[in-house]
């Protein structure tokens, strides 16, 4: 399963590939990744020189040089840049010829092709303005949502957040000028990663289930991939009736979710209450998410947003339980409940105390009807002071 990232080429993946400088972008992930093994990084040591020599990205190759991560290489450094001098200079003549001879759709063309090059050599800044550069020259609102496409992949590419909300923003406006289904789908899936990928699952999972039926953005990622990302997120963000109706039920979801290892069994087993094989599957997942370059910065928030929901449900069937009870149906040792829940309490996670002598766990949730009660009455009282005063003020 591959994690992700973005960078040029086509803006849809239409042929259901993934966009290759994302491919790329992972493995330069998995590169730096402490838990990786030596063995594999000489694998994707010679897969990303590759990668970089095919699209001569003489800027990432020097970075990557510098950094220790390839071979420091003057002769085929110079090589490259001499290969993007050459293709410049063509492209600047296809510019110039389409501006003296041609009409404004192929001086669009010239420029657009220049940008991408810039895109695949991997120069940003320069792929950036010659971008702008292209949208100052187009009039339909589809093309220039895809020039917004690009933007988003360059900005996945390289992680910048700054980039991606604001390209975000843009292609909303766009849409308020008009636009297309289609590709108004697609940007729902580049939202909701983006929001993955700054810790708002909540909004996450919104976006991507709008887009379960719809999911055409495989230069981002494999379909598979997409229902990893959605069912995860779910299950910190929605309540029961919701995930049964939305993910446990869905047909979609149905299809796929046994060619991800432990994902069927991670949502079932924690619907239907089974906590022994959730945490099984929940270990088993565990190497996926540290493995993704969207999850990984948050997988000890979402470790802890998975326990928290998995403790609530069990204790929302009691008043009170034993703590062993509670160690056996998980399939732990009461020491680990323990200290888990300890935890959680203190955060102010879960609602209940620990009785240390007796071993047990009485549940203290706060009542919502009694609590809206209350706040009800708070309401009301406030109303009538405001008014009593504005009596007063009349009867002046």
């Amino acid at each position: 399963m591959d994690g992700g990232g973005g960078g040029g080429g086509s803006t849809s993946g239409d042929d259901g590939k993934q966009e290759k400088h994302l491919v790329l972008a992972h493995k330069l992930f998995l590169l730096s990744h402490p838990d990786v093994d030596d063995l594999s990084k000489v694998d994707l040591r010679s897969d990303v020189l590759s990668a970089v020599k095919s699209d001569d990205m003489a800027p990432l190759f020097e970075s990557l040089a510098a950094a220790g991560v390839l071979e420091p290489d003057a002769v085929l450094l110079s090589e490259m840049r001499a290969r993007i001098d050459e293709e410049i200079r063509k492209l600047d003549e296809k510019i110039a010829d389409a501006e003296e001879n041609l009409g404004e759709s192929e001086v669009r063309e010239a420029h657009l092709a220049k940008s991408l090059y810039f895109v695949k050599v991997g120069e940003k800044e320069k792929a950036l303005e010659q971008l702008k550069v292209t949208e100052g020259k187009t009039v339909a609102i589809g093309q220039k949502m895809d020039l917004v496409f690009y933007t988003l992949q360059i900005g996945l590419f390289y992680m910048d957040f700054d980039l991606i909300s604001k390209s975000i923003d843009k292609a909303k406006k766009l849409f308020e000028e008009g636009g297309d289904w289609e590709r108004k789908n697609r940007l729902k899936v580049y939202e909701g990663l983006y929001c993955m990928a700054t810790r708002n699952f909540k909004k996450a999972t919104s976006l991507f289930l709008d887009s379960i039926s719809t999911f055409t953005t495989y230069e981002l990622f494999p379909y598979d991939t997409f229902i990893f990302y959605t069912v995860l997120t779910s299950i910190i963000s929605l309540d029961r009736v919701s995930l049964k109706q939305k993910v446990v039920d869905a047909p979609e979801i149905l299809a796929v979710i046994s060619k991800v290892p432990h994902l069927s069994e991670f949502l079932n087993s924690l619907y239907n209450c089974q906590y022994k094989s959730f945490f099984v599957a929940f270990s088993g997942l565990t190497e996926q998410i540290k493995l993704d370059r969207y999850l990984q910065p948050h997988f000890r928030y979402y470790m802890r947003e998975v326990r928290t929901v998995v403790y609530s449900q069990f204790l929302e069937s009691y008043k009170s339980v034993t703590m062993e009870a509670m160690a056996s149906a998980f399939g732990v040792t009461v020491d680990f409940i323990d200290q888990e829940l300890s935890r959680f309490i203190a955060a102010g996670k879960l609602h209940c105390k620990i009785d240390k002598v007796a071993g047990v766990l009485e549940t203290n949730r706060p009542d919502e009807r009694n609590a809206f009660y209350q706040s009800t009455i708070k309401q009301g009282d406030f109303l009538l002071n405001r008014i009593q005063k504005l009596s007063r003020v009349i009867d002046l």
